[in-house]
């Protein structure tokens, strides 16, 4: 069934920004700190069974100069610098291997696919540790680790890992710098979207239902997934729920939207209980760069599956033409 608003409404639906004070300040200040360290890219050739691809394990430095995991796949018969389309990846999940990533290297695109500090799955195992311990009592999951300051929190971490893997790309000698793609589902999205916020210039950017957006309102219509941690911890830690979604506010979707100017296709699933269509069509309205959106009415968090991934093929290729 709809887990949200009837089509009609989403399609107007716009809510206020939840931005904090301070925000651009925040995110200055943490990327300027994580750029005091070296990026010392390492790209290590494999050999990965993949007769069409060349194939490289990545290393890199993120948040707190930490070594990032990654793969680079580039099409064997590439003799020019080529666009790239930097993955990110969905919650509970990690880099998985060379094989799973395939689409963009056959569309003819580099790809770099980061992998996601401190989560792994029993089918999608990641090689990145997160050093750094939570500050606060927290729930099961990544969702309240540090989540009584900004400063502190996961997602401060990840995102300057996802604008730091845009540097890594953009400095192969086999990538075109001026057209790096940002990609990615649910976390993956939440990531890709707030990239857009945080790197001025941008080729595109492929969202798919993206996690992080509108998250007061995600809050208050659905438990399902990683939001139901934060249901959780609120229920039992009542007296800090307001320090707790200033926090949040720091890593919504809509802020990074708003500043954003990459040309992006978003998607969105009526049937998606873990993030809120109506959280999706919020940061499709504030996104401030050229836009697309697919509705996907009778799917749910899955999206559009392969029919999305078509969708963004042909958007690329009409995009880096």
């Amino acid at each position: 069934m709809f887990t949200d608003l009837p089509l009609d409404e989403l399609r107007r639906y716009h809510p206020p920004l939840p931005e904090p004070a301070g925000f651009d300040a925040f995110w200055q200040r943490t990327l300027a700190e994580a750029r005091s360290h070296d990026l010392a890219p390492r790209f290590t050739e494999v050999d990965a069974g993949l007769a069409l691809q060349r194939t490289y394990d990545v290393e890199f430095s993120g948040f707190g100069g930490h070594r990032i995991r990654g793969w680079f796949l580039l099409p064997r018969e590439a003799t020019e610098p080529l666009p790239c389309v930097v993955q990110y990846i969905g919650y509970g999940g990690g880099r998985l291997l060379p094989h799973d990533w395939l689409l963009w290297p056959s569309a003819g695109y580099a790809a770099l696919v980061m992998d996601t500090r401190g989560q792994s799955g029993p089918n999608r195992p990641g090689d990145t540790p997160d050093p750094v311990g939570s500050t606060n009592p927290g729930v099961p999951g990544k969702m309240t680790q540090g989540l009584l300051d900004p400063h502190d929190y996961y997602y401060r971490r990840l995102f300057t890992d996802a604008v730091r893997a845009v540097e890594v790309a953009r400095g192969h000698a086999a990538v075109d710098p001026g057209r790096i793609v940002v990609a990615g589902g649910s976390q993956g999205g939440a990531s890709a979207l707030a990239v857009t916020g945080l790197v001025p210039d941008l080729a595109g950017a492929l969202i798919d239902v993206p996690f992080l957006t509108d998250i007061r309102r995600a809050l208050d219509v659905t438990d399902e997934g990683p939001y139901g941690e934060l249901a959780r911890y609120f229920a039992g830690e009542r007296t800090r729920i307001d320090t707790a979604l200033d926090t949040l506010d720091h890593f919504d979707g809509l802020n990074f939207a708003t500043r954003a100017s990459a040309p992006a296709l978003f998607a969105t699933a009526l049937r998606d209980p873990i993030v809120p269509p109506s959280t999706g069509f919020a940061a499709y309205h504030h996104y401030a760069g050229e836009k697309d959106l697919r509705v996907w009415r009778f799917n749910a968090h899955e999206s559009g599956g392969g029919q999305q991934r078509a969708a963004e093929i042909r958007f690329l290729r009409e995009l880096l033409a």
